[in-house]
């Protein structure tokens, strides 16, 4: 009788080696899924994990967008698209941009994809080749760095610490151009720091890029409507326009209107780019699902009252762990303007010992830690690019944040 075997399992049996092209020695997992790959284990396992290593809102999806999403079910748009977004969907971000940002793109000028990543892996694809430079201030979104190495390029790291508020200024930027830039990529608000970019900050960046005509700009604004304070969003394209022919405005539904899961991500920029990524989009993954494009739809034209709701119950999260993390003996918070994460430095942990005898020498070694100690799932700041420092995420209720606090506190107090 012939044995059964699950081809999806081949760990201890022998068999084909299957050969990895030699790009993936370049990549690694994304930390963050990582950490919460380790949280949902241990959940598994019976442990009381509190996970703050998840960038999502705890929000429902609002509910005009989810009927309008059965509205499109029950009228039969569940067929393909375009390839890079229905022509409603364009017409609306085009709507948004000029709205809301200043900015004015045709149709041609717009790119819909799943989720904001495919449209950043896009554009990397369609213009980065062998020995080309992007550079990435850190910290950074973890995937960055990987995304350009995927494309055959080099990121180039340009370090930004907290005395400089996490942001990349002028003279660090032209000390990173080379004849072989390709992209600066920026973020604001920021993954992880929550650190935004004020206009006066971008149009210091813009006029060094002004004098190096072959760099392109690709911005992240994901965390657009995420905001603390009274401080204007600024995007570079619309503080200097004379950089708009050579910026990808990238942004996207899933984080202002809890859509995580719906997967649509968008962009303006130049027709020639906009086409190019339409291409590689048409050779991997085609359109978006058709469905959660009619939601988007209502999302983009649809109130956005609600944000104020939900950006007043994030601030007093923010506050609450502030306050927390701030008071705990060799951990130390800046205030984020935007997004909803904390990047506290843990600089004054670092060289103490555990009571097992093991020393944190390192922030991934004090993330494990808590993990073990405390059962709070946090991401290491090396995973970001910048140490000492570990990325928490307050889009969680209230409960679950102070309780996560008390336990790093506790666990704190058992370093030697």
């Amino acid at each position: 009788m012939t044995p059964t075997v699950n081809p999806s399992d081949d760990a201890g049996r022998p068999g084909f080696d299957v050969p990895l092209a030699a790009r993936m020695g370049a990549v690694k997992p994304s930390a963050t899924v990582a950490m919460t790959r380790i949280a949902n284990e241990l959940r598994r396992a019976g442990r009381d994990i509190i996970g703050l290593s998840v960038g999502e809102p705890d929000f429902d999806t609002p509910e005009h967008v989810r009927d309008a999403a059965k509205a499109a079910i029950d009228a039969g748009q569940t067929r393909y698209t375009d390839v890079d977004g229905t022509p409603d969907l364009k017409r609306a971000i085009a709507a948004k941009f000029a709205r809301e940002n200043g900015l004015s793109y045709g149709i041609d000028q717009i790119t819909v994809g799943t989720g904001g990543k495919q449209v950043l892996y896009n554009a990397l694809m369609a213009t980065v080749g062998d020995g080309d430079e992007v550079i990435v201030p850190a910290p950074y979104w973890v995937s960055y760095p990987d995304m350009v190495r995927l494309a055959g390029g080099t990121p180039v790291i340009v370090p930004c610490g907290e005395n400089r508020g996490f942001l990349l200024g002028a003279d660090d930027l032209r000390a990173a151009i080379t004849p072989r830039t390709k992209w600066l990529i920026l973020n604001s608000p920021s993954n992880p720091t929550g650190a935004a970019y004020p206009a006066e900050a971008l149009r210091a960046l813009a006029e060094v890029l002004l004098d190096h005509p072959h760099v392109m700009v690709m911005t992240d604004d994901m965390y657009e409507h995420i905001r603390y304070g009274d401080a204007p969003f600024a995007t570079i394209a619309a503080v200097e326009p004379r950089l708009a022919d050579r910026t990808l405005t990238v942004n996207g539904v899933s984080k202002a209107y809890a859509m995580t899961g719906w997967r649509i991500g968008y962009a303006g920029g130049p027709a020639k780019l906009i086409k190019a990524m339409g291409t590689i989009q048409g050779q991997s993954t085609t359109n978006p699902s058709s469905v959660s494009q009619a939601a988007a739809v209502a999302a983009l034209d649809g109130p956005i009252d609600f944000l104020a709701e939900r950006n007043a119950v994030f601030q007093a999260r923010r506050d609450l762990c502030l306050r927390e993390l701030n008071s705990i003996p060799g951990l130390g918070c800046r205030t984020p303007d935007g997004a909803f994460y904390l990047f506290p430095s843990c600089a004054g942990v670092i060289g103490r010992t555990r009571p097992d005898g093991r020393v944190i020498e390192t922030d991934t070694d004090f993330a494990t830690w808590l993990i073990e100690e405390a059962g709070v799932a946090v991401v290491p700041g090396a995973a970001f690019g910048l140490s000492p420092f570990f990325r928490i995420s307050f889009a969680t209720s209230t409960e679950n944040l102070q309780a996560a606090c008390d336990r790093i506190r506790a666990a704190c107090g058992k370093l030697g």
